[in-house]
């Protein structure tokens, strides 16, 4: 197998599927082979596309999230309405939820 980097143009072959489906003892056949070479070839494609975004003036995130999450106040309040909160509850008894047994 050759190790040539991702180009806009490159595809994997049939017969390169082929091939690491042997090194890793799986049993591949000839269309699914064809699939997989297909699906791998449009997702190295894909990383091209976005190997050529510009981002020089993207900073980087830590965590997808940090950007846009409005977190609340980490603030303890002791306003609980036990009543209120169980009284959806399938099975409460002296103020604990009841759960199904899971273990015998």
């Amino acid at each position: 197998m050759s190790q040539q980097p991702a180009t806009s143009d490159s595809n994997v072959s049939r017969e390169e599927i082929l091939e690491v489906a042997s090194l890793a003892r799986l049993g591949v056949d000839e269309t699914t082979a064809n699939s997989y070479a297909n699906e791998i070839s449009k997702v190295l494609k894909l990383m091209h596309t976005l190997g050529n975004v510009d981002t020089t003036d993207v900073k980087p995130l830590s965590n997808i999230h940090e950007a846009c999450q409005d977190l609340r106040a980490d603030v303890a309040e002791h306003n609980i309405n036990r009543e209120r909160n169980q009284s959806v509850a399938p099975a409460v008894e002296d103020g604990l939820y009841l759960v199904p047994q899971v273990i015998e």
